[in-house]
């Protein structure tokens, strides 16, 4: 039990660090700690990283919107094709053996750390105006297809995948992007949980169910509030450095 505590602590903190600073998903975190360090099965524990994320997202929603760096508006179209696509990727993820949805989580982890490291995203407010509404509508169709399917399949990835079109194709800046990006995840979380656990038949370990879903709303209550004050540089290198130690950690644990 104790150990237990300890990686729930970890994999939760992490998560809601990762969903406040840059909008990730919780199961980029969550779901490969808990498979690596406790030996859940995959598909439970990308359910218990879901069920993690609602809050935490509705949370950090909230504190975006409260800075002006939240566009709903833009994002409805997007929030109504993931939802749809969530729940096709979790149906198809029930088919599939654990080791495919473990192995990408683990070095997803990784790799997206390197990625915010490297690569910070630093768009600017003005390129978000540059583009009409149709293609705006049209973009976010097909983003929200890609996105929902990746959320519901696996959920590594998929706040990523998010923030890399909201501001990549759709020209956000990134706090904006990443109020946008936790607005959505909270609705395809809940969507994403609901599927897994559905199809399952089965609930989650409940004492892992609430640790994570407790620390990972801790995580991401600070971490937005301080994402909202802090420069867009920062917040791509600390989420870069979290990921990065957390990605090494389980890659050396379940392949060395």
């Amino acid at each position: 039990m104790i150990a237990k505590i300890l990686v729930c602590l970890a994999a939760g903190m992490g998560a809601g660090i990762g969903t406040g600073l840059a909008g990730l998903s919780a199961a980029a975190v969550i779901s490969p700690m808990l498979i690596t360090f406790l030996g859940f099965d995959a598909y439970e524990a990308v359910g218990i990283a879901l069920a993690s994320d609602v809050l935490a997202s509705a949370v950090s929603a909230y504190t975006y919107g409260k800075h002006k760096n939240l566009d709903i508006r833009n994002g409805i179209v997007m929030l109504c094709t993931v939802l749809l696509f969530t729940m096709a990727g979790s149906y198809i993820a029930s088919l599939l053996p654990n080791t495919t949805m473990g192995g990408f989580s683990v070095f997803m982890t990784l790799i997206l750390g390197i990625k915010f490291i490297v690569r910070p995203v630093m768009t600017t407010k003005d390129k978000q105006e540059e583009k009409d509404k149709k293609t705006k509508i049209i973009q976010s169709i097909l983003c929200g297809i890609a996105i929902g399917f990746i959320c519901g399949f696996i959920g590594a990835g998929g706040g990523m995948m998010m923030l890399l079109m909201l501001t990549s194709v759709l020209g956000y800046e990134l706090k904006t992007a990443v109020g946008t990006s936790v607005f959505i995840m909270s609705f395809t979380a809940f969507t994403g949980a609901v599927s897994h656990f559905s199809i399952s038949g089965s609930l989650p370990d409940m004492p892992a169910l609430v640790l994570c879903v407790l620390f990972t709303l801790a995580g991401a209550r600070v971490a937005a509030r301080f994402a909202n004050k802090a420069p867009a540089k920062t917040l791509n290198r600390a989420t870069g450095v979290v990921l990065s130690i957390l990605g090494i950690a389980m890659v050396a644990v379940k392949y060395l």
